[in-house]
């Protein structure tokens, strides 16, 4: 079967750039550690925070403020050379005596809907570029105590649990997640929901990062999720291959906007067909 993305689409391939295997390992656990310290300021104000709302129009919380800023300074204390985005606070340049080509993205609170009304199911998102390339890559599931993460080359891991994309059933047999419609508005691909609803019967709206740890893990087949900022899509984008996946990814607004498709390669491939 070939795994040839639709018109648009490229396929997310885990890359060249020059970066050791001790060296994934050790921004592993420094993602660890930063997540680790997000979540001693996420979970006390877990239901407890107002919400307000930003200029682009999403809401943002206390805790998201102050979980980017724990882990910046967690990545900052180990890597102080190293370039950091944030959604947050914005760009931080790297050193430019110290060159290295790595730069860290992150989303404090990847769901802020749904932490701020009480959804358990918002996530922390950690990822290593190098080059541009992501090279490693957490997601962590504060309010439910679950993570999983991975480096490229060395597989996807909630804690010694190796993980696996699923097999990839039939179309009429898969649970395929979807991000909010309004996004597949935006991104000029309500069709393709459209005919997905239609073919699929376990279409269902797990959103943000918390559908992409369902496919990641093996527990859901695919997910498409449009219109996402380079910080949703980082860790999914080196994490999907080290999976035993594919990730289909369209650029728009000059890469400030991405669309994902990703998952079991049979049942991504069906989902081109809608492309």
């Amino acid at each position: 079967m070939t795994t040839e993305p639709p018109k648009g689409f490229a396929l997310a391939e885990p890359g060249t750039a020059a970066i050791g295997d001790t060296a994934l390992q050790e921004a592993l656990a420094v993602a660890y550690q930063a997540c680790d310290r997000a979540r001693e300021e996420i979970l006390p104000r877990y239901r407890r925070v107002a919400v307000e709302t930003k200029s682009d129009g999403s809401p943002v919380t206390e805790a998201d403020l102050a979980a980017e800023r724990v882990i910046r300074r967690v990545i900052e204390e180990s890597f102080p050379d190293d370039a950091i985005l944030g959604e947050e606070f914005g760009a931080k340049n790297g050193n430019p005596a110290a060159p290295s080509g790595r730069r860290w993205i992150i989303d404090p609170i990847d769901g802020t809907i749904a932490f701020s009304r009480g959804i358990p199911l918002f996530t922390t998102l950690v990822a290593l570029l190098v080059d541009e390339e992501p090279v490693m890559g957490v997601i962590d599931l504060p309010a439910v105590g679950d993570r999983i993460g991975g480096v490229r080359g060395g597989g996807v891991w909630r804690g010694n649990e190796r993980l696996s994309i699923s097999d990839g059933p039939s179309l009429s047999d898969a649970l395929v997640c979807h991000g909010d419609l309004f996004c597949f508005d935006l991104a000029g691909m309500r069709s393709v929901y459209d005919s997905m609803s239609h073919a699929i019967p376990k279409l269902r709206g797990y959103t943000d990062a918390f559908g992409h740890l369902l496919v990641l893990s093996g527990a859901a087949d695919a997910m498409v999720d449009c219109d996402l900022n380079p910080w949703d899509a980082a860790v999914t984008r080196v994490l999907a291959a080290e999976a035993g996946g594919i990730c289909w990814v369209r650029e728009r607004e000059s890469g400030s906007k991405l669309d994902l498709v990703f998952g079991s390669p049979p049942v991504v491939q069906a989902i081109g067909n809608f492309i």
